[in-house]
């Protein structure tokens, strides 16, 4: 089974913590050069300096907001000039915890520009050179929301099915391209975004923290959350040759907590 990603290169978003920080250290561990796309430039020199270059991979990183579309165009745009991306991580924080009924209508248009505007904008960007080279690979970090709405996340609920939809009419598209479009969903992972839903919970309904996150792992098979690089791994297969195959699927790595086969 080829998952080598020698001679590819890999556009990674929100790649300075988390899930992407996991997936882009994941994909320069199996050869790809990986651009880094964040908007804290620091943090993208630090994140560089760490990726794995024993087999002759360069790494570099884009510095644009992505609540700024016209910044991530820019700076996209001037990448694929001079770069083919073989590989493209859309990944990015999702909206602000909280109840459907009291968001605010800015906030779904917040979210959409955030998550459906840049994806179409950095995939529209970087499909010309995928279909040159004969390989693509779109992968969307999205949440198991997609499959069954999480309490306390009504705009990312909205949003995330959106992009689901927006992957799959992608995916049915661009397959005669040998480029394939795809979607992870992650549980509960060992990142920032759990900690603020545990933290809003605990706020909210008066309870210690503490007791909110055992209540949470216990609602899973598994008895606990996910680490980042258990994440990243089922990215890197998709982005891999050996996922040729595999297109405009939803998969869910979540433990088994998803309620739907």
């Amino acid at each position: 089974m080829n998952i080598s990603l020698q001679h590819k290169t890999a556009l990674v978003c929100g790649s300075t913590q988390g899930i992407g920080l996991a997936i882009a250290q994941t994909l320069a561990a199996l050869g790809a050069n990986c651009v880094l796309l964040a908007r804290n430039e620091e943090a993208l020199k630090a994140v560089v300096q760490t990726l794995d270059t024993s087999q002759q991979q360069q790494h570099s990183y884009l510095v644009a907001d992505f609540a700024n579309p016209a910044q991530v165009k820019e700076v996209v745009d001037a990448c694929v000039a001079t770069t083919t991306i073989h590989i493209l991580i859309n990944n990015t924080g999702g909206p602000a915890a909280g109840p459907i009924t009291e968001a605010k209508p800015e906030s779904f248009e917040k979210a959409f520009q955030q998550h459906i505007v840049n994806n179409q904008l950095l995939t529209t960007a970087v499909v010309p050179g995928m279909k040159k080279d004969n390989y693509g690979r779109i992968i969307n970090i999205i949440s198991t929301s997609v499959k069954i709405p999480i309490a306390n996340l009504g705009v990312s609920n909205t949003i995330r099915g959106a992009v689901a939809s927006w992957a799959k009419t992608m995916a049915n598209e661009l397959g005669q391209f040998n480029i394939t479009v795809n979607n992870i969903l992650p549980g509960s992972t060992n990142t920032a975004r759990i900690t603020g839903l545990i933290n809003y919970i605990a706020e909210n309904t008066h309870t210690p923290a503490e007791h909110v996150e055992a209540r949470m792992k216990n609602e899973i098979p598994m008895k606990r959350f996910a680490q980042p690089e258990e994440v990243a791994n089922v990215v890197a297969f998709l982005a891999s040759p050996a996922a040729s195959y595999v297109n405009g699927v939803s998969i869910p790595v979540d433990g088994g907590k998803t309620g739907s086969i």
